[in-house]
């Protein structure tokens, strides 16, 4: 018998000002039984960061062929393909095939050695953008993240600020390569 996925309910309020984003979020991610708390948080900073009209969560790890989110026009192609740790470079080229915005949102304690192997490969796809989340920030904010929660979620200047009840988390995503604007 395959074990269930277990469901986190997130409410954030989003203040997005390097965006101009601000908009309440109710959240709902389903963390497969292989996932770390850790993965799961990233991937609710990665929406955070990337919050738009039409993207979405999707099966996640259990589906080959799919990011972790991904952003569709209203006519179904997708416009922003989302991967949260540290992808191959052949499943990245096939996302740059079937998307115009690749994102990488790169954690744990060997992305840099990931990096370091991968950069000049990757260096090769125009529609891929990488950003390196420190995994001790990443522990951090897994710590406030709770099956029920509410987040107040700002992004200034490149940084996030993540608070839960007076409890705060400072992330500033590193960008290792930019991609299309």
């Amino acid at each position: 018998m395959a074990l269930k996925p277990t469901i986190y309910k997130a409410q954030v309020e989003l203040a997005d000002s390097d965006r101009g984003r601000f908009e309440t979020l109710s959240l709902t991610l389903a963390r497969h039984p292989s996932e770390t708390l850790e993965r799961m948080a990233a991937r609710l900073l990665a929406y955070c960061l990337s919050a738009d009209e039409g993207l979405a969560f999707t099966r996640g790890l259990s589906t080959a062929d799919e990011p972790d989110l991904w952003q569709h026009a209203a006519g179904g192609e997708v416009l922003h393909w989302i991967e949260v740790g540290q992808p191959e470079a052949p499943r990245l080229r096939k996302a740059c095939g079937r998307a115009p915005l690749v994102s990488v949102y790169a954690f744990g304690k060997s992305t840099d050695v990931w990096w370091r192997r991968s950069a000049d490969e990757l260096a090769q796809l125009a529609p891929l953008r990488v950003w390196r989340l420190d995994w001790e920030d990443v522990v951090q904010l897994a710590a406030l993240i709770e099956r029920t929660v509410q987040l107040s979620v700002s992004v200034v200047g490149g940084t996030a600020y993540i608070d839960r009840a007076g409890a705060t988390v400072t992330i500033t995503p590193g960008l290792l390569k930019a991609g299309p604007d």
